[in-house]
């Protein structure tokens, strides 16, 4: 029995210690956590823990993991818990500054980029958007068709996607993904910031220091990024564009309530944010997507038809058309269950609290939401880890608690590009499964690799133009 602290219902209750794998003194856990697969490891930890709680001893500081759709309702509420951030999203701050996405709530940055970036993701942009997605995607298809029969790395052309994607939608700038051989250095940049951010978290703080090769690497490359990322706004100062995408809005818009503009650094901050967040995680969700369907032949056969019925034999589909790809839609929604690209996130209780009227939780104490255990809670989902699309079915959807499904994060702090994210994936799958048979490497296992998103890794396939 530990401290005693207000309980949900406001009454004084005994509290318990939160439950906690064995550690080693002083280290803590960090000594068995393993730096390439932290997420991997604390859901398979979480199926020894039915309460949906426990802690990780971080060699002195202690962070409580939540994953039952009971506890996660509560820390969602936004009136006791505020988002915060901790490792590994804290050692990104050098590279994306108080952009959206690793600002705090209360920075004043965070409000002024959201009320004035809001409209840029609305209905009438995102028609806007239609066109240059499927200027990528029609060059997904031309690469597909030049490189038939050929073993091609999933991941690495869903990053080629939709980096070209964010880039172009977004700030009209092209990174020609599909007319090199290689990947943009640009990716691989990223790719090695965002592993090294995630490398620190399974770490003492003094690692860095006796670390120095990877710490200049990590600096070289923020350097790296930062250029590419100020290049992209000297040509749009350079040569103005009528098109009002993200970019235009960074660097034109006012907030309508003080008519302020957001400050040079901080747009170079929110390209970074867009850039990174904007395609790593779509990238994952379409390879997991691939993945899934082409081991559940009965879901892809119906995933196929779908897009062929849309379709229609056209090339692409219209943007009309897209909200009628209603089963690749439910497709996605599945494979973010069970592969959150982005898998967790966290908050902060404004006060002392009391989990469940049981768990103690210190005012400011940040929480992790673990979202790929969380999205497998028994008590939600049954046969958690079947790929089951009908699940998001519309009859079905509405009865999921909002609470149990989060791929895209909670309230204020939502992914504000998550409807950009779907409907670049809708266009995507659709557009793979209607142009091409698609074979997968017989008995390949799923590896995941994980930087700060989640991505198969070596998973390979063939494609052959359908007739």
């Amino acid at each position: 029995m530990g401290m005693s602290v207000r309980s949900n219902a406001g009454s004084a209750a005994p509290a318990e210690r939160l439950p906690m794998p064995p550690r080693w003194p002083l280290l803590g856990h960090l000594p068995q956590l393993p730096s390439g697969r932290l997420t991997q490891y604390f859901t398979e930890l979480a199926r020894g823990y039915p309460e949906g709680i426990f802690e990780i001893d971080f060699a002195g500081y202690r962070v409580p993991f939540v994953f039952s759709a009971r506890l996660v309702e509560e820390v969602l509420d936004e009136r006791r818990f505020r988002k915060t951030m901790g490792p590994p999203l804290s050692s990104l701050r050098a590279l994306a500054g108080d952009g959206l996405f690793t600002a705090e709530g209360d920075e004043p940055n965070w409000t002024l980029a959201h009320r004035i970036l809001v409209p840029a993701f609305g209905q009438r942009a995102r028609q806007a958007y239609h066109a240059p997605m499927i200027e990528v995607a029609s060059q997904l298809l031309a690469h597909g068709r030049c490189s038939r029969g050929q073993w091609l790395d999933v991941s690495d052309q869903m990053t080629r996607l939709t980096l070209d994607t964010i880039a172009l939608a977004g700030f009209d700038y092209r990174f020609d993904s599909f007319g090199r051989e290689a990947p943009h250095p640009f990716v691989a940049a990223m790719v090695r910031v965002l592993s090294e951010a995630m490398r620190r978290t399974a770490q003492p703080r003094a690692a860095r220091w006796w670390r120095w090769r990877a710490r200049r690497r990590f600096q070289r490359d923020i350097a790296y990024l930062h250029a590419v990322v100020d290049e992209v706004i000297r040509q749009r100062r350079a040569q103005p564009s009528p098109v009002r995408d993200l970019l235009a809005l960074m660097l034109e818009g006012q907030d309508p309530k003080t008519g302020a503009r957001l400050s040079d650094e901080n747009i170079r901050y929110q390209v970074i944010t867009f850039l990174i967040a904007g395609h790593e995680t779509t990238s994952g969700l379409l390879s997991f997507a691939l993945h899934a369907l082409l081991r559940n032949p009965e879901v892809l056969a119906r995933a196929r038809a779908e897009a062929d019925t849309v379709l229609a034999g056209r090339e692409v589909p219209d943007y009309a058309d897209l909200e009628r790809l209603v089963y690749i839609e439910q497709v996605l929604e599945e494979t973010l269950r069970l592969w959150p690209t982005a898998p967790a996130f966290q908050v902060a209780p404004y006060e002392d609290v009391q989990l469940a009227g049981r768990w103690p939780v210190r005012k400011n104490r940040r929480i992790t939401v673990l979202l790929p255990a969380l999205h497998r809670d028994p008590a939600v989902w049954d046969e958690p880890e079947r790929f089951d699309p009908e699940r998001f079915s519309p009859e079905r959807r509405a009865a999921i608690a909002p609470h149990a499904y989060r791929p895209f994060g909670n309230g204020s702090r939502a992914c504000i590009g998550r409807q950009f994210a779907m409907m670049e994936a809708k266009i995507a799958l659709a557009l793979m499964l209607a142009h091409f048979e698609i074979e997968a490497e017989p008995d390949a296992p799923l590896r995941i690799v994980e930087t700060l998103t989640l991505k198969p890794a070596g998973f390979r396939v063939r494609v052959q133009p359908r007739a």
